[in-house]
């Protein structure tokens, strides 16, 4: 898997938000096998994550740093908070979040096409939460991304994949683009049916960080990643209106 001219062998990517205490977040990260954690400058920065040191803890875990614009709710505060993550991180990565309505935290699409061309003009590799809309996918490859990442469902929703028709459109329409699953799914399930669906990776916060045992979910989720992907590959059969004998009639014994 490729991003940005980065290779990677781990299709999840998680949050860092929400865990019970920095030990099991690392426990759970090293569970998860990802390479990549996403952490939002915004809310990691406030006083209950102590600044820097929530910041040398994330650097601690060897792994690469996707910083993300998360509560952020217009052009302008996106492209600064990305700009303060560039310093303070060293990457070009942005993970870009503009949210449009407080209640399902959608995307708007807008401002995000808006504040993704500034930024990708300005020398960012911009991975966009947006929706599976095809036509905002096309702006947004035109504005300079080359990821996607719709959401599944709202973002800490658990909900899975709403729009199946929908991804798996996105997913026809857009065969050479990476495209990652962001927000909704609660379910290692849910996981699967995204990858089945050809999807690239998928990247998760909640389901994790709020699970009874988030280190024994981090792995279970690893597992489902891997599962969905191999079958995909496998090419699964498809759906039958009928039913079809899996022994053959052929050669049975008839009893008189």
């Amino acid at each position: 898997m490729d991003f940005y001219g980065i290779e990677l062998s781990s299709r999840l990517l998680l949050g860092t938000a929400r865990y019970p205490s920095p030990k099991i977040l690392e426990a759970a990260v090293r569970a998860s096998r990802a390479e990549i954690v996403t952490v939002s400058l915004r809310r990691e920065g406030g006083e209950q994550r102590a600044g820097q040191a929530f910041w040398s803890f994330i650097s601690e875990l060897g792994i690469r740093v996707l910083p993300n614009t998360a509560g952020c709710h217009s052009v302008k505060e996106a492209v600064t908070t990305a700009h303060m993550a560039r310093e303070l991180f060293g990457t070009t990565w942005i993970k870009l979040e503009v949210i449009g309505e407080a209640d399902t935290l959608q995307p708007d699409v807008f401002g995000l096409v808006e504040a993704a061309r500034i930024l990708t003009e300005d020398g960012f590799d911009v991975f966009p939460y947006t929706t599976e809309d095809l036509v905002v996918a096309e702006r947004l490859l035109e504005a300079g991304c080359r990821i996607l990442m719709p959401w599944g469902a709202p973002i800490g929703s658990a909900r899975g994949l709403n729009n199946i028709f929908g991804l798996r459109a996105m997913r026809a329409h857009f065969p050479d683009v990476p495209l990652v699953i962001d927000a909704g799914l609660g379910l290692p399930s849910h996981a699967a049916a995204a990858m089945e669906l050809g999807y690239d990776a998928v990247l998760l916060n909640t389901a994790i960080a709020e699970a009874g045992d988030p280190v024994r979910m981090a792995e279970a989720f690893a597992l489902a990643v891997d599962a969905g992907r191999l079958a995909h590959a496998a090419s699964p059969m498809e759906p039958r209106d009928m039913a079809a004998p899996s022994t053959p009639v052929v050669g049975k014994a008839i009893l008189a």
